[in-house]
């Protein structure tokens, strides 16, 4: 479905298959983490996976994000055999189930992306923006898949210690600017963009960068949105991720109208009726 405010096209090239995103699109999330903030968003077996997978897809999914690393505050290290060992099995097991799914791994390390991909991901999703890991630019352009660089500053572990910004848009463009930069020159294109709510901002930053969300358009790369029952919505209103998805839908529409292209949630069919309002206002 078209949009008349996205009038800048985009596209990715996906296991050779031209992915457009000139519509708004969801990614649906499944954690293969025993300690995710939303504990209903947690998979840890293949029957699981499956079969919310099959429930994300059928609901209206584009995409299917799996990570083995839990990126909440405070959340506990693991090691690289451990996130592999979390979701080599589950992304082999939707690729064979699913062979058209679109799978995006979660990880901020090259050796996890580099194993996921060969296990059937085709998207790389990048929590540190390639800050974590060295050698991830790199991976990224000898794989030829997408890459979602996001926003964040120090690790999941110390992210909030990181929170003191003169001017949180700015500098968030900034950071990307140099980014997509770096990536651009090494000869990589397929790149996304997300803000990063909730990683190393405080709830009224988060706000303020949602407030002015448009400015990021100026990198030139699509925008990604991960609000879905966060803290900046549930802890404003006062109560727990589990009551918080009417804020969730309300803040997805809000990005919607600052030009985002790709919704990261927990709960497809709300944000597919999200983007349904959306679109018949709008298109």
């Amino acid at each position: 479905m078209q949009n008349s405010l996205f009038t800048r096209k985009f596209s990715l090239n996906i296991k050779g298959k031209i992915f457009e995103l000139n519509s708004p699109k969801i990614m649906g999330i499944l954690n293969a983490t025993p300690d995710s903030f939303f504990k209903d968003s947690r998979v840890n077996t293949v029957t699981q996976i499956l079969h919310k997978a099959e429930k994300m897809l059928d609901e209206g999914a584009h995409i299917l994000d799996i990570g083995g690393f839990s990126t909440r505050p405070n959340a506990e290290e693991v090691s690289i055999e451990e996130e592999i060992t979390r979701i080599l099995p589950l992304i082999d097991a939707i690729s064979r189930e699913f062979p058209e799914a679109i799978v995006s791994i979660d990880t901020f390390r090259s050796k996890v992306a580099k194993q996921a991909i060969e296990a059937g991901a085709s998207i790389i999703n990048d929590i540190s923006g390639g800050q974590a890991d060295s050698d991830m630019f790199e991976a990224v352009v000898q794989l030829k898949v997408p890459y979602i660089m996001m926003h964040m500053r120090g690790t999941p572990t110390t992210m909030m210690k990181n929170v003191t910004y003169e001017n949180v848009v700015k500098e968030v463009v900034q950071f990307f600017s140099q980014q997509v930069s770096i990536l651009k020159k090494m000869g990589h294109n397929d790149i996304i963009i997300d803000p990063g709510f909730g990683f190393s901002k405080t709830i009224e930053q988060n706000y303020e960068l949602l407030k002015h969300l448009n400015h990021l358009q100026m990198v030139g790369c699509p925008i990604l949105i991960g609000v879905s029952r966060k803290t900046m919505i549930y802890k404003l209103l006062k109560t727990t991720p589990e009551m918080a998805l009417n804020g969730t839908n309300i803040l997805n529409f809000a990005s919607l109208e600052k030009g985002a292209r790709i919704l990261r949630v927990h709960d497809v069919k709300e944000s597919r009726e999200t983007i349904e309002l959306f679109s018949a206002i709008y298109n």
